[in-house]
């Protein structure tokens, strides 16, 4: 880092971000109007197929090496019994993944996926953020810059998740932060919570808003306040997508969140996304309608570590053979 100030490269990052490749738009929306179908009859996997060439500046586009990135971390605010599962459980979850017997390791098999699962020091929670910062500066901007590192190795296409024991209250946090309103709007049942914990989770959101006060009034100043581990790693990893033009997918509740503090600080910061669908936590599809990101499946799972992004992955897949691979109309 070179400025003063950690997080004050990220924020000029979300300054001068590229934008689209209109012409690769252009190019795309050309062979689907030259193909051997209605005009428009393919409905929504067109405008992701030219989604993808606006993003990665190919047209047609292509996936020839999309990955799952998915980052776990744990926090210090699940002391105050806001979760039904165990802290161990992240660890045990990220175990699954390594041992091939996760969800997501199956669709990543069926879609042809890379897949790597990133332990952001789970034996290290973050703060209470109820009594503390959740990161101070450095070690969310270090954690930020390590997300950025996941797009290495000629990846095209990043779908990001996340796992982590309370994350669900911390995500509701950030969300408050940025968007106002009480923990109440924003809570949900996350793995289960009852009405009792969920009054828990609504009551520890108003703590940590009114902890950290004023501060949370600058986006990655609440991010790494009331966020997490993996919420930064992802902000970081949807920040080094945009600079390298590679397109994303978002899942769930908390990376919604994590790329709410980027909107936040720059309204086009999430351009190259799509949301791979709404979770099944209330307050998912209001931050989506928030942030203009239209789910493109609706499977009802609350599951997370990235399974909705990777089902989203091989519609991606086939958009981007479609407008390639079609046969132009023949018109004698």
């Amino acid at each position: 880092m070179t400025s003063a100030l950690p997080l004050d490269d990220f924020r000029n990052l979300l300054a001068n971000l590229p934008g689209a490749d209109m012409a690769a738009v252009d190019r795309v929306r050309m062979l689907f109007s030259k193909a051997d179908k209605p005009r428009g009859s393919l409905g929504r996997i067109e405008d992701i197929a030219a989604w993808l060439a606006a993003w990665s500046g190919r047209a047609p586009p292509a996936v020839n090496r999309p990955l799952v990135a998915i980052f776990a971390g744990n926090h210090g605010v699940t002391r105050h019994g806001i979760s039904p599962r165990p802290v161990a459980a992240t660890a045990n979850a990220v175990e699954l993944c390594a041992a091939g017997g996760a969800a997501i390791n199956q669709v990543c098999i069926a879609y042809d996926l890379g897949l790597k699962v990133f332990d952001l020091a789970l034996h290290i929670p973050t703060a209470d953020i109820t009594q503390d910062a959740a990161l101070d500066e450095r070690g969310c901007a270090a954690t930020m810059a390590f997300g950025m590192e996941a797009i290495a190795g000629g990846t095209d296409l990043i779908c990001l998740g996340d796992l982590g024991v309370g994350n669900s209250t911390v995500a509701a946090a950030l969300l408050a932060a940025l968007f106002g309103g009480k923990g109440r709007d924003w809570v949900g049942p996350g793995s289960g919570a009852d009405a009792a914990m969920q009054s828990r989770k609504a009551g520890v959101v108003d703590a940590a808003l009114a902890f950290h006060g004023a501060n949370l009034r600058d986006p990655l100043e609440a991010l790494r306040r009331v966020g997490g581990r993996e919420l930064a790693a992802i902000a970081g990893a949807i920040l080094a997508a945009r600079m390298q033009k590679i397109p994303v997918l978002l899942d769930g509740f908390a990376a919604t969140a994590a790329a709410a503090a980027l909107h936040a600080a720059n309204p086009a910061a999430l351009d190259h996304c799509l949301l791979a669908g709404l979770s099944t936590e209330p307050a998912h599809a209001r931050a989506a309608e928030r942030l203009g990101l239209r789910p493109i499946l609706d499977l009802g799972m609350s599951h997370g570590e990235g399974v909705g992004a990777a089902l989203a992955a091989g519609l991606v897949k086939a958009a981007a053979l479609t407008s390639s691979g079609m046969a132009a109309a023949v018109h004698g």
